[in-house]
């Protein structure tokens, strides 16, 4: 098998720890690196074009389901405070040492949460379309929220919010995304509830992730740290990242042009290379 079929039908595994059940999967050998994930994402709605590519740079890849979601069993919330601990209750079940932690869009505050809470369990951190915390200089878009509480999400409102629907070659991007993601027909994820996600959402507002102690880890921290980013992201826009280009002694900020919330989706080779190059090249 490739490693793109390896990645497509990855088994469901779990782990019983805190009370409840964390379900995951994981791909490869090599270098821990701990995938959160976006707003209404289970393990299913990451591509596996990603995972794999990551796999093939030398990545142990584990891609989890948040408690109460998913596979997953316990409490669900969409508190990034609160959320940390499943990717520290699974880290410390699988035992993983000198880890990757990643996040995507609201997994990426999830990250944060767990970088600020626990460096020592990391090596680096790498964020992908997610805001940092504090006051923003620009504020996300109303069409995110309105296309983020459709019941089921199609292709023209997964181009909307991950992709960019304003350029054909991000559109068939986000056609060819789509179909690894469908590939996988068996033994999937249940979906995140909408009414319950969508009562989570309040609209645009700053600042959308108020995190003093995580702004003032990622000004003093020695740790590497890597944003990737779409130039046209309609909720966590990039500017705010560049806003803070001066305070931030460890965060490199890597941005596609004609792209939005979704990098690694549009460009997941790509991005499973840069993230390869900045871990084989940066260190604490």
């Amino acid at each position: 098998m490739s490693t793109l079929e390896i990645a497509t039908h990855a088994p469901n595994r779990s782990v019983e720890i805190g009370g409840r059940s964390l379900a995951y999967r994981t791909i490869g050998e090599g270098k821990p690196i701990v995938l959160c994930n976006r707003f209404r994402g289970v393990m299913d709605d990451w591509d596996p074009l990603f995972l794999a590519s990551l796999a093939d740079r030398g990545f142990r890849v584990v891609w989890f389901d948040y408690s109460g979601l998913g596979l997953s069993t316990g409490e669900r919330t969409y508190d990034p405070s609160k959320m940390a601990r499943d990717p520290r209750d699974l880290i410390e079940a699988l035992d993983l040492r000198d880890v990757v932690i990643a996040g995507w869009s609201l997994g990426g505050m999830v990250a944060q949460v767990f970088f600020a809470m626990h460096p020592e369990r990391l090596s680096h951190v790498v964020l992908l379309g997610t805001t940092p915390p504090g006051p923003l200089v620009k504020l996300a878009e109303q069409l995110f929220f309105d296309t983020a509480a459709i019941d089921t999400y199609g292709i023209e409102a997964e181009t909307i919010l991950f992709f960019e629907p304003r350029d054909p070659k991000s559109r068939e991007a986000a056609k060819r995304s789509a179909a690894r993601i469908a590939a996988r027909t068996e033994a999937r994820s249940p979906r995140v509830p909408t009414a319950w996600a969508a009562s989570t959402l309040s609209g645009p507002r700053s600042p959308i992730f108020p995190a003093p102690a995580v702004l003032a880890a990622l000004q003093s921290t020695t740790i590497p740290v890597l944003h990737v980013a779409g130039d046209h992201d309609i909720i966590f826009p990039v500017e705010n990242w560049y806003a803070l280009n001066a305070q931030l002694p460890t965060t490199q900020l890597l941005t596609y042009p004609r792209a939005g919330h979704g990098p690694h989706h549009e460009h997941p080779e790509a991005t499973a290379d840069h993230v390869a190059a900045f871990v084989r090249s940066t260190a604490r």
